[in-house]
C-alpha cells in the first residue's frame, strides 16, 4: 500500500492567531477536504490524529494524484482572517501489517517512513521516497525532483527524498490513464563525462551527478557532494538542479560562467557543468551537455 500522512501546517499558530473556536473549525474543514479527496481516489482514511490524517491507497500513483489535488484545493480556499491555511504531505509505498483488531489500522516500516516523509515537508510541499517514485509511471516521474539523502532511524542506508512538483504538474498527474502519442522530434540532452555518453529523454527522464556510488554520473573530485545535482526533463525542457554544499558552475557556450547554489537552471544549446568549483580553477573533470 501507499501510506500517506497529511496535516495542517502551523496549526499551533492558527490557534494563537484565530482563537480556539475559529481555529478548530478551520482545521476540521481541512480534514473534511482531505477525507473527501482520499475517498474519491480509492483511498481510505485509517485515522485522524489531531490536525493530521493517515490514509492508505492501493498504489503509489493514486497517492500522488490525491496529494496534488489536496494541495490544489487547499490553495483555492479563501484565507481565514489574514491566514492562508497550508498543508504538508508525505507518503511512502511498501508492504504493511494490517491490524487484527478489525479497526483497519496498519503498521510497519512503510508507515514509519511515510510519517518521516511528512515530518520533513514544509507547508505546501509533497515529499516521498525513491522506492515510491520507482513505482510511478514515467509521466508522473517527470513531475518529481530529488532533494537529498535522509538518515532514518532504524534504517542501515540513507533514503533518497523526492518532492512532487504539484504547482507545475497537476494536469500531468491526471493523465496517467491516457495514451500519449510521442512527438516525432523528441527533445534530448546528451551528456559527456570521462569519455562516456549519457542521455536524458522521454525514456530516461532524469539522472543524478555526484561523488556517491548511487549517482548516475560519478565524479572523482572530492569537492563534489555525494548527490550533487540532477538533470531532469520537465515537459519539453531539461533542467539542472543543484543540491550541493559547494555549488555548481555552469557555462553556456560563448557566455560567462554562472554559479548555482541550491538553485536550478533550464539547459539550452550546449555547454559544461563543473561540480564544487569554478571551471577555470580546475578544468580536469566536467560534464559537457548538448541539447538536441
Amino acid at each position: 500500500m501507499a501510506v500517506l500522512f497529511a496535516d495542517v501546517s502551523g496549526s499551533t499558530r492558527l490557534y494563537e492567531y484565530l482563537g480556539d473556536t475559529l481555529a478548530f473549525a478551520t482545521i476540521n474543514n481541512c480534514l473534511t477536504i482531505l477525507r473527501r479527496l482520499t475517498e474519491a481516489h480509492q483511498g481510505r482514511v485509517v485515522k485522524t490524529i489531531g490536525d493530521e490524517i493517515m490514509a492508505v491507497f492501493p498504489d503509489a500513483g493514486l497517492a500522488v494524484q490525491t496529494a496534488c489535488e489536496m494541495q490544489l484545493e487547499m490553495k483555492a480556499q479563501p484565507p481565514v482572517g489574514n491566514a492562508q491555511v497550508a498543508i504538508r504531505i508525505g507518503f511512502h509505498y511498501g508492504s504493511v501489517i494490517e491490524s487484527g483488531q478489525g479497526d483497519g489500522d496498519v503498521f510497519g516500516d512503510t508507515v514509519n517512513i511515510a510519517a518521516r516523509m511528512a515530518s520533513i515537508a514544509n507547508g505546501g510541499q509533497i515529499i516521498t521516497s525513491e522506492t515510491t517514485v520507482k513505482q510511478l509511471p514515467p509521466i508522473m516521474r517527470s513531475s518529481i525532483r530529488a532533494l537529498d539523502a535522509l538518515t532514518v532511524k532504524g534504517k542501515a542506508e540513507d533514503i533518497q527524498v523526492f518532492e512532487v512538483i504539484w504547482q507545475e504538474s497537476s494536469e500531468m498527474t491526471m493523465m496517467v490513464s491516457r495514451t500519449l502519442t510521442p512527438s516525432l522530434a523528441e527533445p534530448v540532452v546528451r551528456l559527456i563525462h570521462a569519455g562516456q555518453e549519457f542521455i536524458v529523454n522521454a525514456q530516461r527522464l532524469s539522472l543524478t551527478l555526484g561523488r556517491g556510488e548511487q549517482a548516475d554520473i560519478i565524479f572523482q573530485d572530492r569537492r563534489a557532494s555525494r548527490m550533487h545535482g540532477r538533470i531532469e526533463r520537465r515537459r519539453d525542457k531539461f533542467v539542472f538542479v543543484d543540491q550541493s554544499a559547494n555549488g555548481s558552475y555552469l557555462t553556456f557556450s560563448g557566455e560567462d560562467e554562472i554559479e548555482l547554489r541550491r538553485e536550478e537552471v533550464v539547459l539550452r544549446g550546449n555547454g559544461s557543468i563543473s561540480l564544487g568549483h569554478p571551471y577555470r580553477k580546475d578544468p580536469s573533470e566536467t560534464v559537457e551537455f548538448f541539447c538536441e
